[in-house]
């Protein structure tokens, strides 16, 4: 637990059994820390900014630092009300830099950044208007107005431009994609995300502690579980309340669940992406039977309310077992089949093989997390690096591939399949006895705590300040796509355009969740 009354580091206990400190910083000690986590090898987990002038602090810019053994939370306190600033992280950790971009257009407060165009506000509101300052009155309806975004130019040549979105066929979020090409080759490609903003920091704001847990399952609904987990981790921290093993195994086991109906449904998406139908049926059928077991094991085929702060809603009912260990043999079964047709398959491979290739060097640079990285040589997984109950006691697999081309993305995602489902038998095997829930105490204002928790894509983290009377100050929830959109735009490079819907899949980003 973090207390932002403090102003001396302080340790905390975190739900991946990992130590953490809050750090206090002056300006020139935020950028010197950053520079000296850079070098000891640490990753950016997050940042984001929070405004206390209620509170006579001013402005807050915090972030989140992943080393090897401890989570580091680092906190500049900005004196200045007028023209808050503080010195950009970006040239350290480049996937600050649209972190920073869209602070700024939330609060106001400037790093800096030399790239100042807006991220989130698309013209949605005014550019002295900035949501989630304590002043901002949320009442105001602005009309939205249509302003040019100044993509990056490339001259040359031949060179020409293709502009993809940010509508798309079918169902599919937006983005707009700039792709600056010769001939057929992609030269550059930009993104303009930001499409699916939906305030949901501003949203917490309105919630008690207790209701939290709800709309952070809906921040990306892919990763329900994990959010909603990070969000119950966080809070159970703040208040020291310590869910029954029980419910961390069950926990644990709809997270593995969530983990298999997105590699699974992704197998089958990659298939039709590269022209294989046959993959795209016999996947989909998979994923439907997962779900309609989560719906007879735990209430409902996607598992948006299941974990709940101190346990989860819904005990596992003993005919469930048998249903799920039924349905964990075929899973297996059918995948290592397809596999071997996916493997085997001339035409598919060729698509696969060489196609989006994101190479170590790059991704370390960029600060690629969770599949991508594993995928492309990166051994990086919060199961495996810092397990906390029950994955302490699973020994998880650390899954890599070393290609970071299409083709090592698809295998990772069997390996994890493969791996996911064994985890799920020991899970069951070993299921402690009863209760699911614990009650979680109304926490104190103006406490931080964290939850971090790898999902399918890679971490999610949240950080939740409490507020008065049961409230929340301010919570940050944060997907580990703000990181990973950006390679795509080094994957595509040398790739052919008709490439890019696959490539993009293998990567399977959020919108939602970057957006926020």
């Amino acid at each position: 637990m973090l207390s932002t009354d403090r102003m001396e580091p302080q340790s905390t206990r975190l739900p991946a059994n990992m130590p953490s400190s809050l750090l206090r910083l002056d300006r020139e000690q935020w950028l010197e820390t950053a520079q000296h986590l850079r070098a000891s090898g640490a990753s950016l987990l997050t940042l984001w900014g929070s405004d206390d002038r209620d509170r006579d602090l001013g402005f807050r810019i915090a972030a989140a630092y992943l080393l090897p053994d401890t989570v580091v939370v680092v906190e500049h306190l900005i004196a200045e009300t007028s023209a808050p600033f503080y010195p950009s992280i970006a040239g350290l950790f480049p996937a600050a830099s649209r972190m920073q971009r869209a602070v700024h257009d939330l609060l106001g407060i400037s790093s800096g950044e030399p790239d100042t165009r807006n991220w989130l506000r698309h013209g949605g509101w005014p550019e002295t208007f900035f949501p989630l300052r304590r002043d901002a009155d949320g009442s105001k309806q602005f009309p939205v107005v249509s302003e040019p975004y100044p993509f990056v130019a490339v001259e040359g040549d031949g060179v020409h431009e293709i502009s993809v979105g940010p509508v798309h066929a079918g169902t599919i979020e937006p983005g707009n994609f700039r792709f600056s090409v010769v001939g057929e080759k992609v030269l550059r490609l930009e993104e303009r995300l930001g499409y699916t903003h939906k305030g949901v920091a501003k949203l917490f704001e309105n919630l008690s502690q207790q209701a939290g847990h709800r709309l952070a399952a809906r921040v990306s609904g892919d990763s329900a579980v994990a959010f909603s987990w990070a969000y119950c981790a966080a809070l159970e921290a703040i208040t020291d309340t310590p869910c029954p093993p029980r419910a961390l195994a069950l926990r644990a086991l709809v997270l593995e669940h969530e983990r298999l109906a997105n590699h699974i449904g992704d197998l089958g998406a990659l298939g039709n992406d590269a022209g294989f139908a046959f993959g795209l049926t016999h996947f989909s059928r998979l994923k439907e039977d997962l779900l309609r077991a989560n719906s007879v094991a735990f209430g409902a085929r996607y598992l948006l309310d299941y974990v709940i702060p101190g346990g989860v809603a819904v005990d596992l009912a003993a005919p469930a077992l048998g249903l799920l260990i039924e349905l964990y043999d075929t899973l297996e079964s059918s995948v290592n089949n397809l596999r071997a047709i996916y493997d085997n398959h001339a035409g598919l491979q060729d698509r696969f093989r060489e196609a989006g290739r994101l190479e170590q060097n790059t991704a370390e640079t960029l600060g690629a997390l969770g599949l991508v990285a594993r995928a492309s040589g990166i051994a990086c997984d919060l199961r495996v690096d810092h397990p906390w109950s029950p994955y302490n006691s699973l020994a998880v697999k650390m899954i890599t591939q070393a290609g970071g081309d299409v083709a090592a993305r698809v295998q990772v995602r069997f390996d994890e399949v493969l791996e996911s489902l064994r985890l799920c038998r020991a899970l069951l095997a070993e299921l402690p006895a009863q209760p699911i829930h614990t009650p979680v105490p109304t926490a104190a204002p103006h406490l931080l705590g964290i939850g971090l928790i790898e999902a399918w894509r890679g971490p999610v983290m949240i950080a939740l300040e409490t507020g008065r009377d049961g409230g929340i100050r301010r919570c940050h929830a944060h997907d580990p796509s703000w990181q990973n959109w950006p390679l795509i735009d080094y994957a595509i490079l040398g790739n052919i355009v008709p490439d890019f819907p696959l490539i993009n899949k293998s990567f399977n980003l959020s919108y939602s969740g970057q957006d926020g």
